[in-house]
């Protein structure tokens, strides 16, 4: 009987003991289980695992199975600098992406995914690495000198063909152009034709696929606009911006991305690595930081 004191003592001790320990594995966010954060164990390993949505230009498997696109090919160069030179790539539907960052099926999103408040509260996003607006592609040397949506509407003549269903027509109208004045074709091939023999002046749609539309038909006697006017909607730019996202805990990560990136955009990289997925430098983000975007 006189045992039981010192039993209770004991047994007090080793409750203690566990309940801390427990509490200790559970309370820190940066760091893992070995009390390395995800940006030590990737550089210790030289590998890291990203999460991709297969959607081109962004990022996709090409058809012997290596891992590239806009965002990857980013990604890859900025973490070569970061000394860790092997991606491995989880193959994820795009709205399953920021779960399965969240839930540690890989170590970074590199989707071109774009910055948006809402996502910003589930992940934190680097800096942007593109943006991607409306353009227009007219006759050589623009005869009409259209700019912007709004100097269609102006015009009084001008018509502007564009795929039917695609959100530029909703754009068009908020802008002033008479639904008279817009030609509803099937799909870009078809626009690209309505301008090329006179049934419409201007065509539009993102950056990347008038871009896209224009190279395939290599038409010297059709331009980009280059100098257009972005569009704003209900008093918002229309412009959304990509970037590639990691979990909140590992802002050691995003920080190094992000000094990294912004070398790569000083040198020029950034634009060498965009132009070869199709973008041009109307597609680059300029000085425009994910603060910006989300504040």
């Amino acid at each position: 009987m006189k045992k039981l004191p010192l039993l209770k003592t004991l047994l007090v001790g080793v409750l203690a003991f566990s309940v801390f320990a427990l509490g200790g594995c559970g309370t820190t966010e940066t760091k893992g289980g070995d009390g390395m954060s995800t940006l030590e164990k990737a550089k210790e390993k030289g590998s890291v695992t990203v999460g991709f949505a297969n959607e081109k230009p962004y990022a996709y498997k090409t058809a012997d199975g290596k891992l590239t696109g806009e965002a990857v090919e980013i990604a890859r160069a900025v973490l070569k600098e970061l000394g860790i030179n092997d991606m491995q790539g989880e193959l994820t539907e795009f709205a399953s992406l920021i779960p399965g960052l969240q839930a540690k099926r890989f170590d970074m999103v590199t989707a071109g995914m774009f910055i948006t408040p809402e996502r910003a509260e589930q992940v934190s996003f680097a800096n942007p690495e593109y943006s991607i607006g409306e353009a227009i592609a007219v006759k050589k040397g623009n005869p009409l000198d259209l700019y912007s949506y709004e100097d269609i509407a102006k015009h009084g003549t001008a018509k502007v063909a564009v795929p039917g269903g695609a959100i530029e027509y909703d754009y068009l109208v908020a802008s002033g152009v008479p639904k008279d004045r817009i030609v509803t074709v099937p799909d870009m091939p078809a626009a690209l034709a309505a301008l090329q023999a006179g049934r419409a002046d201007v065509i539009t749609a993102t950056g990347p696929s008038i871009q896209a539309t224009l190279d395939t038909a290599n038409d010297p006697n059709l331009e980009r606009v280059m100098d257009f006017t972005q569009p704003v909607i209900d008093g918002e730019s229309v412009r959304g911006y990509g970037a590639t996202a990691f979990r909140h805990e590992d802002s050691d990560f995003r920080e190094a991305f992000n000094a990294e990136l912004q070398k790569l955009k000083e040198s020029g990289e950034l634009l060498k690595i965009l132009e070869s997925f199709g973008f041009t430098e109307q597609e680059l983000p300029g000085d425009t930081t994910v603060e910006d975007i989300i504040k």
